[in-house]
């Protein structure tokens, strides 16, 4: 899941708290234009497990995107190999 944390009526925080009061357990991105130490802190401290500042170059997005994935099919094969 990717949030940002600014959004109307309810921020990223209280959002990812809701997702996770409702036993819902994916990983989740912050991708917001908060981008202090203290903003990363609190994001972490949220549940997010990645705190990416905008603006956001494309590769360091797929990059986070598919650390946080696990290993594909095409992985799995390539190991048991």
């Amino acid at each position: 899941m990717i949030s940002d944390i600014a959004m109307p009526d309810e921020d990223g925080y209280a959002f990812l708290r809701s997702v996770r009061a409702a036993d819902i357990h994916v990983p989740a991105i912050a991708l917001t234009a908060y981008a202090r130490r203290e903003d990363a802190t609190e994001a972490f401290a949220t549940g997010f497990q990645l705190h990416l500042p905008k603006p956001i170059n494309r590769d360091v997005l797929i990059n986070a995107i598919a650390s946080l994935a696990g290993p594909t099919r095409t992985d799995l094969i390539e190991r048991s190999a």
